[in-house]
């Protein structure tokens, strides 16, 4: 800007030297004095000199601006190049982030897709049972795809003590169940509502076919719920209980003997049933302590009486031979008063052994 002011300035001076130059020309052509003349002339070469240290000054002027311009210029393009880096570097970034995003979108999908169909998702299931086990129980204690006798499959049992094992499912059905989540009419919710009861239902009967007594089992098993809404729902919601459903927690446990567990509760579960049965294990070996200290009692009691025939028989011994040191003793008198000799037997007597009373 100071540098267009300062061009328009110069044109400006300039013209105005050029205009005054063209006046007194034209003035010398008309004066015949020589006086005259003589001065116009003067004061042209003054004019001219004044011009020329004007254009001098102008020129410094130029430059000057034209310094601090360039100047200028490349302090802006320097900041121009840093902020077009910057945005580069900026979208760069973004551009990683995209794909990042665009990854996990397709996980996502690809995790949807399998929630949605309904063998895929029980392979997510067990997958989930077996992660959690894996943290939790060594290698020995449980297995994955255990077969029963007649061919049949549990998804997964935990050994326990005595050899016995606990049987658990990890099928779940979803698919209602999000469909009555999404649904925003009453009626339908009620509709998928009683098929999430019916599904749920099914697998606690499906479930409740791996106790068997006769192969090891306990007497219950666990149907592991990988979905921690649906197990909410389940305990205090509409899917659970209900006006006119019974409660399926109730029906699974004390008609089917099966526990409900998810991922938070599945190992609180599992621990109370461990920890009971080590109670059980104690109980059970306080018993056969009872027993073994019932039967050291009557040993020793048999040995005390055993101790006191002995010592009866020891003292009736003892009895026999002192008597028999004196008759000893009697025939050693004997002997004395016949050969007239000096006594060569002493009595030797033993006491009795001492019995408490």
């Amino acid at each position: 800007m100071d540098m267009l002011i300062l061009i328009v300035l110069g044109v400006l001076i300039v013209g105005g030297f050029v205009v005054t130059i063209v006046i007194l020309l034209q003035r010398i052509q008309k004066v015949e004095d020589k006086d005259s003349v003589h001065m116009l002339k003067t004061d042209l070469v003054e004019m001219n000199r004044s011009m020329a240290r004007m254009q001098q000054h102008m020129g410094e002027k130029l430059d000057n601006s034209s310094l601090r311009m360039q100047q200028s210029m490349q302090r802006q393009l320097s900041e121009s190049a840093r902020l077009v880096s910057d945005v580069s570097n900026r979208l760069t970034k973004l551009d990683e982030t995209n794909r990042r995003v665009v990854d996990v979108a397709d996980e996502l999908k690809t995790l949807q897709n399998v929630l949605q169909n309904p063998k895929q998702r029980g392979v997510f299931g067990e997958y989930y049972l077996e992660s959690v086990l894996e943290n939790v129980l060594p290698p020995g204690q449980f297995e994955m795809q255990y077969k029963f006798k007649d061919g049949q499959i549990a998804d997964a049992i935990v050994r326990l003590q005595d050899k016995m094992i606990l049987p658990i499912d990890s099928k779940f059905s979803l698919e209602n169940y999000n469909r009555m989540v999404a649904s925003k009419s009453k009626s339908e919710r009620e509709v998928l509502l009683a098929k999430v009861r019916n599904d749920l239902k099914g697998r606690i009967d499906e479930t409740s076919k791996y106790i068997r007594p006769d192969e090891q089992t306990m007497d219950f098993a666990f149907m592991f719920i990988p979905s921690e809404s649906l197990y909410y729902d389940l305990l205090i919601g509409d899917v659970g209980t209900g006006s006119s459903a019974r409660d399926l927690v109730e029906y699974a446990f004390r008609d089917k003997r099966v526990i409900i567990v998810s991922p938070t509760s599945f190992m609180a579960y599992l621990q109370t049933v461990l920890q009971g049965l080590r109670s059980l294990q104690i109980e059970k070996q306080a018993k056969d302590i009872q027993v073994r200290v019932g039967q050291l009692g009557r040993h020793i009691a048999a040995y005390e009486l055993f101790m006191q025939r002995l010592g009866n028989s020891l003292g009736t011994t003892v009895n026999h031979y002192n008597n028999a040191h004196k008759e000893l003793k009697k025939i050693d008198k004997d002997i004395v008063k016949i050969a007239d000799a000096e006594p060569s037997v002493e009595p030797l007597l033993v006491d009795r052994p001492q019995q408490d009373e």
